[in-house]
């Protein structure tokens, strides 16, 4: 949520800063909101000063032996007044809560304009793209023909958008879990988190999924209602939410954690897109990178982010691309966004395969999630960030087809065999 003051005092360059992201914010309607709350606030102050004095008139009243009965009267009926007032300003207060909730982030400054994905910016490049000798398949006909990922199978189970895997396939999903992990934890410094994989709607709110984007999730339900429980869209939204009303000394910044979670998402805009094989799935894999900042090093933090997240698909030897996300295409929460893109031969483009955000105080003042300044004593916001180091899935996908040969083969990359028992080729 963006700072309320900020609307308040400075709402015209707001405006022209939401705009940047294609946002278009009810100028009228804020400010009919924000006058009533003022004028209901003042009422409400009014009221509470007359019945302090009325009831303080009372005490010396009794103890000068007059009578009371008039001012009791006087006293309950202000009191009366004051409960309509506060029950008005109470919904005034929460109709602004409301429409905040729905307001994206500011992007910043670096961030380039432009509509949507076709205006990112490519930023650098990293390994040359594979040659073949023959066509390259794309990974659904190599892992079907190694009968080692099965689509009908899941579709029988569940229905479509999932998958099963199998054998040498599955193996080498579990090592790239197990590899990403240890190299953030061993090499990058993150502390390694297990979270619940539900979650309530608070701690959606936390993190900007609700209430803006409740069809991308997958509700529970028990007993034909709804329990206001949710299956994670990612491992952000639990992770983040660890420093919900926590207040955290200087010392401790930043925090670091890396957390692997399953990830459920309904898909519920991308209906006809990416049907072929695991790219857009309802349930996947990621490795989280979540940290808490100081806001004076959070873009330092990013750009750190980001080279944590390069290193896996170095290590790899995954050809990939990182482009800044322009202000039409970066998320809801975010103020600036980095994307890196693995090559994958099989479609001949570059995929996204991580997204590493800098949210600044945003996802915070929805969670009150704060640090102590030692010089003031005080408490303020921290600054959020989140990256996929890797999404597992996507990363898979990419080895199967970069590492293929004309056998239809998979050949494991030298840097998990140590993972796979020495295994150097999946057939």
């Amino acid at each position: 949520m963006i700072d309320p003051h900020r609307l308040r005092n400075e709402l015209e360059e707001t405006v022209r800063q939401l705009e940047r992201r294609g946002y278009r914010l009810d100028k009228k309607h804020f400010q009919a909101l924000e006058l009533k709350r003022k004028e209901v606030q003042v009422q409400t102050q009014q009221l509470q000063q007359d019945r302090n004095v009325r009831s303080k008139a009372i005490g010396q009243a009794k103890a000068a032996g007059e009578d009371i009965t008039p001012l009791k009267g006087a006293v309950s009926e202000l009191g009366d007044k004051l409960k309509v007032t506060e029950t008005r300003l109470e919904e005034i207060q929460q109709a602004l809560q409301d429409t905040m909730l729905e307001i994206p982030n500011i992007p910043h400054e670096s961030v380039p304009d432009g509509r949507d994905e076709n205006d990112n910016v490519e930023i650098r490049v990293f390994g040359d793209k594979p040659v073949f000798e023959f066509e390259p398949k794309d990974h659904v006909d190599l892992g079907e023909g190694l009968k080692l990922l099965d689509f009908e199978a899941a579709a029988k189970l569940t229905g479509s958008r999932f998958m099963t895997i199998q054998g040498a396939l599955a193996r080498m999903h579990r090592a790239l879990i197990q590899f990403m992990l240890d190299l953030h934890v061993r090499e990058h410094g993150y502390l390694e988190v297990y979270v619940p994989y539900i979650v309530n709607a608070e701690s959606l709110q936390g993190t900007g999924q609700l209430p803006k984007f409740s069809e991308d999730l997958f509700a529970l339900q028990r007993d034909g209602r709804c329990d206001e429980f949710y299956l994670i869209p990612t491992a952000e939204v639990p992770v983040t939410n660890l420093l919900r009303d926590e207040i955290l000394d200087e010392g401790d910044l930043p925090l670091k954690f890396v957390c692997h979670a399953p990830c459920f998402r309904s898909e519920a805009g991308s209906y006809g897109k990416d049907t072929r094989g695991m790219i857009r799935q309802h349930q996947f894999e990621k490795v989280e990178l979540v940290q808490a900042a100081h806001p004076e090093q959070s873009y330092e933090i990013l750009e750190e982010m980001t080279r944590h997240a390069e290193t896996v698909l170095k290590r790899l030897g995954l050809p990939y691309r990182v482009v800044a996300l322009c202000t039409g295409d970066i998320g809801f929460s975010a103020a600036k966004t980095y994307d890196l893109e693995v090559w994958l031969p099989g479609q001949q483009k570059y995929r996204e395969i991580s997204s590493c955000s800098n949210c600044e105080d945003f996802q915070a003042r929805r969670l009150q999630a704060r640090w102590r300044n030692p010089d003031t004593g005080k408490p303020q916001l921290l600054h959020t960030l989140n990256g996929s180091a890797l999404a597992v899935g996507r990363t898979l996908v990419a080895i199967m087809e970069n590492y293929q040969d004309g056998n239809g083969r998979i050949h494991v990359p030298p840097v998990l065999q140590s993972y796979m028992d020495g295994m150097t080729v999946i057939e």
